[in-house]
């Protein structure tokens, strides 16, 4: 992601959001999308899961739960850092949690391969799909679990007026409603196949591809 959007990603997705995120989930758990993510996931019995742009670890938290051996999460953002570490220590898996700050893109290499990689709502706020999706495709070992923005004229429109909103408030970070076929289409051309696509509401989907 470029220099100006990463920045200004960070100063959207701020300390004061991740407080946020972390009350919901010790309130309410995963829920919405985030459960359909856990749910497609499937067996996870000793799996070591990736987690991208993955905020307060919410999502890897419960494919630990379910029996993952490590999860990894990998952030733009270093707001999260703080409640994310306190999460896993109320879950007492410290130890089996690894949290990285910086562009999957530009990191993949180093971070390596992962059984299971998760991209909640990841793809919609990067760019390059074709670049995020084909580095998540290579570090998956076994199955690739998504959620993007339904390929819908409404939500195209809708997005063109937050990115509006967005540049009015000098804001350089943007969403984006990257073409469903460009999306699943990236990962596939790094072998993976798609397993299963599922719809929850109006707005967004999700979908399994596997090795």
């Amino acid at each position: 992601m470029a220099g100006c959007c990463a920045t200004d990603y960070r100063k959207l997705f701020n300390r004061k959001f991740a407080a946020r995120d972390a009350l919901r989930y010790r309130d309410r758990g995963v829920t919405g999308t985030s459960q359909t993510l856990v749910e497609l996931a499937g067996d996870v019995d000793g799996a070591a899961v990736l987690d991208v742009g993955g905020g307060v670890g919410a999502i890897g938290l419960e494919l630990l739960a379910a029996g993952a051996k490590t999860a990894t999460n990998v952030e733009l953002s270093d707001a999260y850092e703080g409640v994310a570490a306190e999460l896993a220590a109320e879950r007492h898996v410290s130890g089996r949690v690894e949290r990285r700050i910086g562009d999957i893109v530009d990191n993949g290499a180093a971070v390596g391969e992962h059984d299971v990689v998760v991209l909640h709502r990841v793809v919609c706020c990067y760019p390059d799909a074709d670049a995020m999706m084909s580095t998540a495709a290579r570090l998956t070992r076994r199955r690739l679990v998504l959620t993007y923005p339904q390929e819908r004229a409404s939500i195209r429109a809708g997005i063109s007026v937050v990115n509006a909103f967005l540049r009015v408030r000098g804001c350089g970070f943007r969403v984006y409603a990257h073409p469903v076929a460009r999306i699943l289409g990236a990962a596939e051309r790094e072998g993976l196949q798609l397993e299963k696509r599922v719809r929850r509401g109006l707005l967004w989907e999700s979908a399994s591809l596997v090795r």
